[in-house]
């Protein structure tokens, strides 16, 4: 299994059982495909600085694909445009090598293996699960996980060509899934 650690300035405010409102220690998020089948879970967990995000997926094509977290807790199929754009609270410009970036949803490409799976830890480093921050992942309409058909190239505006959106996994409290 994979470990990427990343700088990225976004939060997850999600409540485990006996924890405060605000104050959030882990969240399950369930992936779809596009034909609304189960496809495997993300982790959200809170991490010394930031969060860990440990992803695992099955049915993708063999080879890399974009992961970013958009603005809206929406998976409509076929196409998940209900999500909206990444998540980008600053207001900054897509892309992890972009000197001027990065959105806030802005994750690093992920890889499936010869079975289509994906089995990866991430570090989100400048991510928080206080709920009251403004960049928080939880908000009233929820946030959502993309993982796009093939690689995001990092720069191009405004979502880095790549391809069409293949999964899509809910980051909300309330879990709906259309």
């Amino acid at each position: 299994m994979k470990k990427i650690t990343i700088g990225i300035i976004c939060s997850l405010g999600l409540c485990a059982a006996g924890c405060g409102t605000d104050n959030v220690t882990a969240k399950d998020v369930t992936f779809f495909n596009a034909d609304g089948d189960k496809i495997g879970i993300a982790n959200v967990s809170k991490a010394a600085k930031g969060v860990k995000i440990h992803i695992d997926v099955r049915g993708l094509a063999t080879g890399p694909h974009g992961l970013h977290i958009h603005e809206y807790g929406s998976c409509e199929g076929p196409d998940f445009k209900s999500a909206g754009s990444h998540f980008n609270p600053d207001e900054k410009e897509h892309g992890l090598l972009n000197a001027k970036g990065a959105h806030a949803g802005d994750l690093p490409n992920i890889e499936a293996d010869n079975d289509g799976r994906i089995a990866i830890d991430l570090e989100a480093q400048n991510v928080t699960l206080d709920k009251e921050k403004k960049n928080s992942l939880i908000r009233p309409d929820g946030t959502s996980f993309i993982i796009q058909e093939e690689a995001d190239d990092g720069m191009t505006q405004p979502a880095g060509d790549g391809g069409a959106r293949v999964a899509c996994g809910l980051i909300s409290e309330k879990v709906k899934q259309k």
